[in-house]
């Protein structure tokens, strides 16, 4: 029995030190992420707007403040314990109260108060000021992916989504995490000029989201049915990274948020190119599409935004409803499933953001892919007439 509790032992023991090996082996592998999380960081991010310095400068006047008045009651406390204990003949003074230490610890905390007070009232202020702004940027989230609308200032007009990179997946999926951004890299980077006020009006499609750029000082729900606004004044050219921060379903890991920070004439460029990218994609709605090409439009559409849920193979999972053998997607009047996509239906969320074509490719490869095999297509006029 003692053999064997210490061959036990040994094994943990040696389970123990590989397992650190390993530990301090990716430790090693990982560095800190300009403009996101730092390897064993404690402090708030380095901040890059005017904003989340004050806050940064508030939070160690707070601590400051707080940690005087710790020591000034425990150092009272103790030095009382200590001078007049019992071992030194201390006689217990006979009073009933002394107007001086009332008003003292009226007025005292009271001005205490008001020190803390003015400051943090002038930051949370100047944190809801979004007057003036540069650039109006309207954040949508969805299960599990933000959009966003440039709906005033250069680059008025351009929309597209923010998913999380394919890439990143398939590490999550296969347990391998590798690179400093993991988690954090996304597809399509909100694009905003440096030293420009940029107003962020957040909403949901489907649950409570929040847009946090730790960064930027700046963190706002996204609550369905409202709007809230937020802003920002990045000082600093580069990359800034966030996450939804409310707990928005199951793929809550995976909704991250990329900034990217570029010069006024870099900015420019990229709206011209991004304005160039989005005309050449508004495809003609009355097109007649050929099957081959809508499935192969299609299968690049469910991967970017349904495979999350269906699965790649279209099989589902929990509460999600597979598509391979979907009596939705068999079914011979094709407007069901044009209706589902336009409006949702229980857990699936409406997806009228993506455009006539790209819903009619992605319905007509559902409907001709895995075990489906209905030979149907779907035109984008079809949706363009259901969407009326």
């Amino acid at each position: 029995m003692h053999q064997a509790a210490r061959r036990l032992a040994q094994v943990a023991l040696a389970a123990g030190a590989t397992l650190a090996a390993h530990s301090a082996v990716a430790a090693q592998a990982v560095q800190d992420l300009p403009g996101g999380p730092a390897v064993n960081q404690l402090n708030l991010h380095p901040p890059v707007t005017r904003i989340a310095a004050d806050q940064m400068w508030l939070h160690n006047f707070m601590l400051i403040i707080c940690l005087a008045i710790f020591v000034a009651v425990f150092g009272v406390m103790f030095y009382s314990i200590f001078k007049h204990r019992k071992s030194k003949g201390a006689v217990s003074a006979n009073f009933h109260e002394s107007v001086k230490v009332e008003i003292a610890w009226t007025v005292v905390p009271f001005i205490i108060v008001i020190l803390m007070a003015l400051p943090a009232t002038k930051v949370v202020v100047a944190m809801k000021d979004t007057t003036n702004a540069d650039l109006t940027i309207k954040a949508t989230g969805y299960q599990w992916k933000w959009g966003y609308d440039y709906i005033k200032g250069e680059g008025e007009g351009i929309g597209f989504l923010a998913t999380l990179d394919t890439a990143q997946r398939a590490m999550s999926d296969a347990g391998k995490p590798e690179g400093d951004d993991y988690l954090l890299k996304v597809d399509n980077p909100l694009v905003v000029p440096v030293n420009k006020k940029v107003r962020i009006i957040t909403t949901a499609n489907d649950v409570i989201h929040a847009w946090m750029v730790p960064a930027f000082g700046v963190k706002q729900d996204a609550i369905p049915g409202f709007v809230r606004d937020t802003w920002f004044k990045a000082e600093k050219i580069g990359d800034f990274y966030g996450q939804c921060a409310e707990l928005c379903g199951k793929e809550h890991a995976y909704m991250p948020i990329h900034v990217k920070v570029v010069s006024a004439e870099d900015y420019s460029k990229w709206v011209d190119g991004k304005k160039k990218e989005l005309a050449a994609k508004a495809d003609d709605p009355s097109k007649v599409w050929e099957q081959a090409a809508l499935v192969a439009r299609g299968e690049k559409v469910y991967t970017a935004n349904c495979a999350v849920c269906h699965k790649a193979d279209g099989k589902g999972a929990g509460p999600i409803k597979a598509l391979d053998g979907s009596a939705v997607v068999l079914n011979d009047d094709k407007l069901k499933q044009v209706a589902v996509l336009l409006n949702g239906q229980n857990a699936m969320p409406a997806w009228k953001q993506l455009s006539d074509t790209e819903i009619a490719a992605v319905i007509t490869y559902t409907k001709n892919s895995w075990s489906n095999k209905t030979g149907q297509a779907v035109q984008p006029a079809e949706v363009l007439a259901a969407r009326k």
